[in-house]
């Protein structure tokens, strides 16, 4: 497939997060921003966002215990600020 070349100004904190976390996972910054596209219009990322949410939804009280046992309590069981 024929490659075109685009040109984008980002701030740079953004394209730096773009290069260390197209280099984590092995892709050149063309094949990142190729599968991010690809991604949003096959509408995988608003499906992995929604099975998220619906995960958090279910085990909220899971992840809730799980945090208040970790944490430390002040006298009466408040939680310190």
């Amino acid at each position: 497939m024929a490659k075109t070349q685009l040109g984008a100004r980002v701030d740079e904190d953004i394209a730096e997060l773009a290069k260390k976390r197209a280099a984590d996972l092995g892709l050149s910054i063309g094949d990142y921003l190729a599968r991010l596209v690809q991604d949003d219009a096959s509408g995988l990322r608003a499906r992995a966002v929604d099975a998220a949410a619906r995960f958090l939804a279910e085990h909220q009280t899971v992840f809730d215990e799980a945090e208040n046992a970790q944490s430390p309590t002040t006298a009466g069981g408040a939680r310190a600020a």
